[in-house]
């Protein structure tokens, strides 16, 4: 037996399912999950020595790669005097303002400890502000596991094929309505029916948590022209797209601003973090300038905002968008050939180094399109895959991440392997 399949049978004693988060538990794949032992660059290390090329990345926030001389030394510099104090620090001062400078609708920005949190926190503003309760949210969008997010909430859910979650209260639940990604005219009816009750529309601009899938042409500067018309606010959920897409996230890549930016994953360097931001106006609602109440302990820990302050350092330097764009279409580019190569119909969706291949025929433009998906087919493609040394999300639904340390030499090895694996689907 090897060591992950001893440690997932002493994790599920004390874990639940074994995993702390369910995707990791391989359910929808089969087989016992990889337990991770070290990482470097683009590399993993299971507990049992072998290595595989990561196009998971912790779920995105390694963007520059897995333990980055320079993230590490600046985690060095500030342990030495501490790890949280629940008090201010210059260091989430610098960290707000390189957010403000990067994203352009966040005029003032908080700081929480996950996307989750900055979610939940995003509505209750939006809601506090606009004084109206319901909430709007698209198909297959995740936006973490806050109550009110967890309606047709996307790749955890729907992976392990569960309904929406038991313990979410129906009069909650209620409040939110979700409707087809990139369907504006569902979009219009649901406001003419009740616009005056929507506090706010909230979408991933390009999903991330269904695969990757992006928006048609038009879709996003609809939902701002809508939400301009009934006076709701607009929230862009960038835990995934942002400092990823662009380092003004998806709103620079596309062109829209939305009134509420949520932020995770890349701003904390690989430690835990969140943010939320938007308009001054509607930020100062917040405690202690305003009467809308959100708190955190560890809020703007040191060890988060000097990984983050460090990361986005790196990400400013010249051309490193064009890098990640040029290795991710390298990869998707490949993955295509090869695929029509072996007679395998697959979909490949990709904005910048984000991407999916979809095990379908048909395009994949939202939720419905998205379960066209043959997901035994694509659960045989991933055990190849890891067989052979490559590391890629353990679901369908799931995007794939590129980070800046994957070389040219990976993508070959990736694609030859892809070859192989092919070739016994």
């Amino acid at each position: 037996m090897s060591k992950s399949a001893e440690l997932f049978e002493r994790a599920k004693k004390s874990i639940p399912g074994g995993v702390n988060s369910p995707v990791r538990a391989f359910r929808a794949v089969g087989g016992n999950p990889v337990f991770v032992s070290k990482a470097a660059g683009s590399k993993i290390y299971d507990a049992d020595g072998r290595e595989y090329i990561d196009y998971v990345g912790s779920w995105g926030p390694m963007i520059v790669g897995h333990a980055n001389a320079r993230i590490l030394g600046a985690l060095r510099k500030v342990m030495g005097d501490g790890t949280s104090f629940g008090a201010p620090t210059e260091l989430e001062v610098e960290m707000a303002e390189m957010v403000i400078k990067a994203v352009p609708s966040v005029e003032m920005v908080r700081m929480v400890s996950s996307g989750t949190e900055a979610v939940m926190s995003a509505l209750r503003l939006a809601r506090g502000f606009t004084g109206r309760d319901k909430i709007i949210k698209f198909d297959g969008c995740y936006h973490g596991h806050g109550d009110s997010m967890l309606v047709q909430a996307g790749s955890g859910v729907e992976t392990l094929g569960l309904p929406d979650s038991p313990g979410v209260p129906a009069a909650l639940a209620g409040l939110t309505r979700s409707l087809p990604y990139n369907d504006v005219t569902a979009l219009e009816h649901a406001f003419k029916e009740e616009g005056d009750k929507i506090a706010c529309v909230i979408v991933e601009p390009v999903i991330g948590n269904m695969g990757c899938i992006p928006p048609q042409p038009g879709f996003l500067q609809s939902l701002r022209t809508i939400c301009d018309k009934y006076g709701a606010l607009l929230i862009f959920d960038e835990v995934i797209t942002g400092f990823r897409l662009a380092l003004g996230g998806a709103q620079e890549y596309y062109k829209v601003m939305p009134d509420i930016t949520t932020m995770g994953k890349i701003i904390g360097g690989g430690l835990p973090v969140g943010a939320y931001g938007g308009r001054k106006e509607i930020m100062e609602k917040i405690a202690p300038s305003g009467p809308i109440y959100q708190a955190g302990t560890l809020s703007g820990n040191p060890l988060a905002m000097s990984a983050g302050i460090e990361n986005l350092k790196i990400l400013s330097e010249p051309g490193v968008y064009a890098k990640l764009d040029e290795s991710a279409r390298l990869l998707c580019d490949g993955m295509k050939k090869v695929a029509e190569e072996a007679g395998v119909k697959a979909v490949f969706n990709r904005v910048g180094s984000l991407f999916t291949m979809f095990f379908t025929e048909t395009p994949v433009t939202d939720y419905k399109t998205a379960k066209t998906c043959d997901t035994a087919r694509f659960a045989k493609f991933f055990i190849g895959m890891l067989e052979r040394g490559v590391y890629l999300a353990p679901s369908q639904f799931e995007a794939g991440f590129m980070s800046l340390a994957h070389s040219k030499d990976d993508v070959v090895k990736t694609l030859e392997a892809a070859r192989e694996t092919f070739k016994t689907l």
